[in-house]
């Protein structure tokens, strides 16, 4: 960081010393710290890369994992089968109203899967390819709406993303044969997750480099302003899907410290750990923690006795909540920093209880008491 961007930041600091500032919200309240997470039944083994999970029209779960996307279906969706394979990592996951299966893979774009398991595919969306689709979401009238993080990186280098500041994130929609697409929405902080509002008016976007939830109401495959329904979340959000409670089931990868938004306004720092360090030991969020004793430690105690404290300062974290039409969290269900199931990138409500992804621990959990009746 050069003299004039530290005199710069100074005169801003002096000239606007109201200007919001965007503190990280307390976990207290509806957020306050638990352990719920943790006692959710793990379904069958792990799933390599387990990153989405979308319920199938016949009630079946479809998960994505790795370079596959499973079928999991029996009490406790204990049976499990390949549905599909591709070339690169299968992520966000939605189902069309015609039953075809909808697949962001990572590198290629966003792929159509029918019955007998042939895929059709929509690469590029203008003068851009879709290079880092995230999040997939369908309308009743069969319009499909897709969000791409990043035009710099593909999903699977979302940190290095993070560290290079990008705003490069866009919302595409296109036909239920996926031609025609067009380009909504530009310059967006990794936009990761999409929902179709219960009423079908609205389209529910969360952002993950600014913590913030919006929402736009939809006409066709265009769409009105941009309403920002929370703009100061506690974590960097992932996707969410609609809660039979009422509101959405909002997922979180990753707490935000303060260690970490230090670095970032850091420039000089960021940008020689970005040159000169492994970026597994940079100091960023992270999907699963503790088993490196390399990992940058996020000052204060770590460890006594053995056991990693569950309050000390996150660099991997499980939550999820559960949040209303206006934004605010109401439940929320947390795996701490001892815990084992952190980096939640998913949950959908099933007809056998709320089904929750981890990534970080590759697991699929299920917690009973939650779900549809």
């Amino acid at each position: 960081m050069g003299f004039l961007t530290y005199f710069l930041r100074d005169v801003e600091q002096i000239m606007f010393p109201r200007r919001e500032q965007h503190a990280i919200p307390s976990m207290d309240g509806a957020l306050s710290p638990n352990d719920r997470l943790d006692t959710c039944s793990p379904v069958g083994e792990p799933i390599r890369g387990a990153d989405d999970a979308v319920v199938g029209h016949d009630g079946s779960l479809y998960v994505s994992g790795g370079k596959e996307v499973l079928r999991l279906s029996g009490e406790g969706y204990r049976e499990r089968r390949v549905l599909a394979s591709f070339e690169a990592n299968a992520g966000g996951l939605a189902v069309h109203p015609d039953g075809r299966l909808l697949v962001c893979v990572s590198g290629r774009g966003l792929a159509a899967v029918d019955d007998s398991g042939r895929q059709a595919w929509l690469n590029q969306a203008g003068d851009q390819p879709l290079n880092c689709p995230t999040s997939v979401a369908a309308t009743s009238d069969g319009t499909i709406f897709v969000s791409n993080g990043s035009s710099r990186n593909a999903p699977e280098n979302w940190s290095v993303d993070l560290m290079q500041k990008n705003r490069s994130g866009r919302l595409i929609a296109c036909d239920s044969s996926l031609s025609k697409p067009t380009v909504l929405l530009r310059d967006l902080a990794y936009p990761h997750g999409l929902a179709i509002a219960p009423n079908g008016k609205n389209l529910w976007l969360t952002e993950s480099w600014s913590h913030r939830l919006s929402s736009v109401s939809l006409q066709g495959q265009r769409i009105g302003a941009m309403t920002v329904v929370n703009h100061n979340l506690p974590g960097y959000p992932a996707r969410l899907a609609p809660a039979s409670a009422g509101g959405y089931w909002l997922s979180f990868f990753a707490l935000r410290t303060h260690l970490v938004e230090f670095v970032l306004r850091e420039d000089g720092f960021r940008e020689e750990m970005m040159r000169t360090i492994d970026p597994r030991h940079w100091v960023v969020p992270a999907l699963a923690s503790g088993g490196d004793c390399l990992e940058p430690m996020q000052f204060g105690s770590i460890k006594a006795l053995g056991i990693q404290k569950p309050w000390a300062p996150p660099r991997s974290y499980g939550l999820v909540t559960r949040i209303n039409e206006d934004g605010d969290v109401v439940e929320s269900l947390h795996s701490r920093v001892g815990g084992h199931h952190h980096g939640v990138t998913a949950a959908c409500e099933t007809a056998q209880g709320l089904v929750i992804v981890s990534k970080g621990s590759g697991r699929v959990l299920l917690d009973r008491t939650i779900g549809r009746a």
